[in-house]
Order: structure tokens, then C-alpha cells, then sequence
């Protein structure tokens, strides 16, 4: 593997910390690891999700948003800019109805996520860096981030539209009727 340089073991352009919070695209290493985090941070929202959801006695309303973040990681893997943007407006409303600091971390990693999957998206340029790495199946994350998401999304893109367009509603007009029957 290391003779045809498919080892996957390419020198960053930046660091972890930097690509997190303010990411940038200069190889298709880069394109293809912003991808991959962005995977795994909507994954770590869901499960922290469920398991608070859990714990409050509302197991239903845990699976429902582990749904919507997790295939919603898919899409941001697949560098779907609506799936960045929709998750991020259910956070961002999570967090104003209860805030907190771990919120407002996970909020700056998926405001992030909008960006990198925004640039990803746009980024082609016609050199020999752009070239994507390939996607391997060696370890169970790569089975997970790189096989299984890419064969996934074009499954489950438009209903995801469908479930998270709805779920947004719901939660919006969940909001709106807690606002307007708030004691004065």
C-alpha cells in the first residue's frame, strides 16, 4: 500500500484544532477529511442526544433526533449543504432554549460543518491534488465513515428532506405554541 502511496497516512495541511473550527480545503485529502469529521461530530451530537434524551424519560423523542443528526452526518459526508444547515438550525435551537457551554462548543463545530461542507461542495480544481483518495474498507471506522455512508445517501437523500423539513416544523411549532402560552 505504501508503494502505490494509498496508506492514508498524507501529512494534514493544518491542524486538528483549525480544521474543527475553521477549516480549509487545499488536497483531496483535505476535502475527503473534512468530510469524515464532520461525520463523526454530528454522530458524537447524536448520540450525546440520545442519551440525554434517555436519561430525561423521553427514549422516542431520543431516537427521532439521533435519527435526524445521524443521517444528517451522512449528508455532511456526502457534502449535502442542506443537511449542514438543517442541523445546525435544530441545534442552534436546542441551545437558545437551553444553553449551556458544551452547547455552544458543539454549535462552533457544526457552524463549522456549514463551512466545510459549503467549500467542499464548490471545490474542484483540475490538479493532481484534487484527486479524492480512494475509500477503504480496513478498519470498522472506515467501514462505517467512508463504504457504507457512500452507498447510504443515495438511499436515504430525499427522504431525509422529507423527515427533516418535518421534523423541523414540528419543533418550530412546538416552540412557537411554548412561547405564546408562556405566563406573563
Amino acid at each position: 500500500m505504501q508503494t502505490l502511496d494509498l496508506s492514508g497516512s498524507e501529512v494534514r495541511s493544518e491542524s486538528r484544532l483549525k480544521s474543527l473550527f475553521w477549516p480549509s480545503i487545499r488536497t483531496g485529502s483535505d476535502l475527503d477529511y473534512l468530510g469524515t469529521q464532520g461525520f463523526w461530530v454530528c454522530t458524537v451530537v447524536a448520540a450525546v442526544s440520545l442519551v440525554f434524551f434517555i436519561i430525561s424519560g423521553k427514549p422516542m423523542l431520543g431516537a427521532f433526533i439521533f435519527l435526524f443528526y445521524f443521517l444528517g452526518g451522512v449528508g455532511v459526508r456526502e457534502r449535502s449543504r442542506y443537511a449542514a444547515v438543517v442541523i445546525f438550525l435544530m441545534y442552534i435551537t436546542d441551545a437558545i432554549t437551553n444553553p449551556g457551554v458544551v452547547r455552544v462548543l458543539f454549535a462552533a463545530l457544526l457552524l463549522s460543518n456549514i463551512r466545510a461542507t459549503s467549500i467542499a461542495s464548490r471545490w474542484r480544481p483540475n490538479s493532481d491534488e484534487a484527486i479524492l483518495p480512494p475509500r477503504f474498507g480496513e478498519t470498522w471506522s472506515d467501514k462505517v465513515a467512508d463504504q457504507l455512508l457512500m452507498w447510504l445517501w443515495p438511499k436515504l437523500r430525499i427522504p431525509y428532506y422529507v423527515f427533516s423539513a418535518c421534523f423541523l416544523l414540528l419543533v418550530a411549532a412546538g416552540l412557537f405554541m411554548l412561547i405564546r402560552h408562556r405566563p406573563a
